[in-house]
């Protein structure tokens, strides 16, 4: 199949990139690898037809050039006038995205040119089904270590601080400059290499938050091996899922991991089950020995081998490795979705449209530009959030980074965010809305940002962005009204929207919207941002395009609830399949809507400015006598009375309406006994969102709504919990999946729901009875 492009438009996406010649160097990189390389491991059940149709030609910049390019967007010229930089830079990438993204893809060194920024191609499943697809940077090679740490060298910025560790449960700090980074990391990779690490093998790396987790991660990437990522302290069956699904040639792990101001937590129990468990024995594990709680004993005969040992063997031979370029389209990452439902899923992350669309985000979204400039992301590396914004952003543009291993509050108290602001000068900050209500929850009157804000402590935060979840509009006003005080001139709350599966934000809004354009201005003009939504996520971020639509696929108009979708392409962070698994991805994401959308999952409407609302799942909608609402509009309501501090709505069943919305939340002692406090909430439920979202009950108590390890409400426990009640099961066991945080929240709730229904229980019934098996 052949698909013909004009001339002109060739002509036009050829003259976009000539600029590039200007900045090309014919030095030859000095750190060429030979290493044999290996390939990564096959699909089995998929073919793909390529078909490009439209390319963009590359120049490979020298290290410097790349990293300092100043070209300016061709693309964003005075014959493209809107509203905002914002919507400009998006509507250039949703129009042109070749000529974009190639644009962007000068900011990243390129050991071999690709042949186009877009291929659009066929990809076809072994059922027989074919469905439309794309690559981005086809033909390209790269090093993703090499962008985060080598170039930076080369370019005199090795003095530069590239982490800042800071662990109140250990009583540790740590700086760490680009040229020690690199000199661990090639000491590192020189290892893993002698442990028999080669080009396209899985590393799994199962780690608290610790230096040695960075250090490991761009490690295999300097090698062009994937690393397949596990939260630090998952259950065995969590891990041997995952150990399964993979088959890593090695385990990248440590002695123990501490969370919070509990005794610390002995990897090795979980490990060594989890191996038990799995039918594939991974050759070796490599241990970070840690002084609160040893690994004991490594035993050598099954694998077992001390990190420290064998860094410590390689420097004394001068044993290093050199960066292995992989293809743009090989696989940097697998991240399993955190399993709120189901068997989690292998998101793969590829090498060349990550580093391009995380270079762009960290300066464009974040304002984070390069030396000099600190990013806190409050995150754990297990998640995407922390392996985007901790690690890969703020080091694929030589900025600063802070890897902290504590808690928002309890380590020691609810000032330790801002105290880290203080200390290290962060200019953007990024957390879940969780962390912000626990502190909001220990430090009601906000004493500890006042009194550190006071002495002028936050004045160099810009920025502090919220995801995970959705952000309440009391929550996001708060803090909007703290920062105007006390932050850096013109400091914005933003809520962003996006997925393991998007790899960075799908929505926001841009810190410096005008660097989309030209990388060099958005250092030195300010542009005021688009004005904050509370309650939405902001407006759409290059390369997504999100529209609404019915079950049907049909779109919907403006200011309409719906599914929310993405048509094709997704942005360049964003997945392309499933770890060996294509015809998950496609059942699971573009089926439905027979390939035409991604579906997302979630349900909201963007309004008439183009702001995007995410209200619930699609799986959390509430159908209350054939009204549909939003569990996120309920919760929204809810959480605007001042002595609330949380809530979860649920649908319950119910013999009249089908479904009634069902309350738990969390609030001070202030509120009084609960019937006044559920008559108080019914007044804003009705107010804000119509009688016809009247509460069907509440239940209150602390601890009782649980959530994953990465800040996610489990709604479908909760859920479950009402609905076995009603059909008087109480006591039948609901599915909690192994992300849960805290397994005695669950508990909670269940003896919450217990006593409910014990007093309250006859007013609830179910259309139909539930048979009992």
């Amino acid at each position: 199949m052949v698909i013909a492009i004009s001339w002109a438009r060739m002509t036009s996406i050829r003259r976009s990139v000539s600029g590039l010649a200007r900045l090309t160097t014919t030095t030859p990189l000095t750190r060429a690898s030979h290493h044999r390389p290996r390939r990564p491991h096959p699909s089995p059940n998929q073919l793909s037809v390529v078909v490009v149709v439209a390319t963009a030609p590359f120049t490979s910049l020298s290290p410097t050039a790349a990293l300092y390019s100043t070209a300016p967007d061709p693309g964003a010229g005075p014959d493209l006038i809107m509203s905002h930089p914002q919507d400009e830079v998006h509507h250039h990438s949703l129009a042109n995205p070749e000529t974009f993204w190639a644009h962007q893809a000068e900011h990243i060194y390129w050991h071999k040119r690709p042949t186009a920024a877009l291929a659009r191609t066929t990809r076809q499943l072994r059922s027989g089904e074919s469905h439309p697809h794309w690559e981005w940077f086809p033909g390209g090679e790269l090093s993703t270590c090499y962008n985060c740490l080598d170039r930076h060298v080369f370019a005199g910025h090795g003095d530069f601080p590239a982490v800042f560790y800071d662990s109140p449960v250990t009583g540790t700090k740590q700086r760490l400059s680009y040229k020690e980074l690199l000199d661990e990391v090639e000491t590192f990779a020189g290892v893993l290499r002698e442990e028999g690490v080669r080009k396209g093998d899985v590393v799994l790396v199962y780690m608290p938050m610790v230096p040695a987790a960075l250090i490991g991660i761009l490690a295999i990437g300097r090698l062009g091996a994937i690393h397949a990522v596990v939260f630090g302290g998952f259950a065995p069956a969590a891990l041997a899922q995952r150990i399964e699904a993979s088959r890593p040639a090695a385990i990248l792990t440590a002695s123990c991991g501490i969370d919070g101001n509990k005794p610390p937590i002995p990897y090795r129990d979980f490990v060594e089950e989890a191996v038990r468990l799995s039918s594939w024995k991974p050759p070796k594990t490599i241990i970070w020995q840690r002084e609160q709680l040893l690994w004991e004993p490594i035993r050598e005969s099954r694998g077992e081998r001390k990190w420290q040992d064998l860094v410590a063997s390689a420097r004394e031979r001068g044993v290093k490795a050199e960066c292995v370029p992989v293809k743009s389209t090989d696989p940097l990452y697998i991240i399993y979705t955190s399993g709120t439902t189901g068997l989690p899923k292998g998101v793969l992350r590829e090498a060349g449209g990550h580093a391009v669309g995380l270079h762009l985000s960290i300066s464009y979204l974040f304002g984070i530009h390069g030396p000099g400039d600190v990013m806190g992301c409050f995150s754990d590396i297990g998640w995407v959030v922390s392996h985007s914004y901790t690690l890969y952003g703020p080091l694929l543009t030589g900025a600063a980074t802070i890897l902290y291993e504590g808690k928002p509050v309890g380590t020691p108290d609810a000032s330790a965010f801002w105290r880290m602001v203080e200390e290290y000068k962060i200019n953007t900050m990024f957390t879940a809305p969780t962390a912000l209500r626990a502190i909001r929850k220990e430090d009601p009157d906000n004493s500890q940002l006042i009194r550190i804000g006071s002495r002028g402590g936050l004045r160099s935060l810009n920025a502090l962005f919220l995801a995970g979840e959705r952000s309440e509009p009391a929550i996001i006003t708060m803090y909007q009204d703290l920062l105007r005080k006390y932050g850096g001139e013109n400091a914005h709350v933003v809520d962003n929207w996006w997925s393991s599966e998007s790899g960075s934000p799908i929505s926001g809004i841009a810190m410096v919207p005008h660097s989309g354009k030209c990388r060099a201005t958005g250092k030195n003009i300010y542009h005021p941002p688009l004005g904050i939504k509370p309650g939405s996520a902001g407006k759409a971020m290059p390369g997504f395009d999100v529209r609404v639509v019915d079950d049907d696929g049909n779109e919907l108009p403006r200011n309409k609830m719906g599914n929310i979708v993405l048509a094709l392409p997704l942005a360049p962070t964003a997945f392309r399949t499933l770890w060996e698994d294509e015809d998950r991805f496609y059942r699971g994401y573009l089926a439905r809507f027979g390939g035409r959308w991604a579906d997302t999952g979630d349900a909201g409407w963007i309004d008439d400015k183009g702001y995007i609302h995410i209200m619930a799942r699609t799986d959390d909608i509430i159908n209350v006598a054939a009204h549909r609402l939003s569990t996120g509009a309920l919760e929204q309501a809810i959480t605007s009375h001042p002595l609330v501090t949380e809530a979860c709505v649920v649908g319950i069943p119910d013999a009249l309406k089908g479904q009634l919305p069902f309350a738990f939340v969390t609030a001070s002692e202030e509120a009084g006994d609960d019937e006044k406090l559920l008559g108080e909430i019914q007044k804003l439920v009705r107010t804000q969102v119509g009688a016809i979202a009247t509460l069907g009950g509440m239940i209150r108590g602390k601890g009782v709504i649980p959530k994953t390890r990465s800040g996610k409400t489990l709604r479908r426990v909760l859920r479950e919990l009402v609905e076995n009640a009603v059909h008087g099961e109480v006591d039948k066991e609901v599915n909690v999946p192994s992300t849960v945080e805290d397994a005695g929240a669950v508990r909670a709730a269940r003896e919450k729901v217990r006593e409910y229904f014990r007093v309250q229980g006859a007013k609830h019934r179910a259309i139909e009875t539930k048979a009992k098996l």
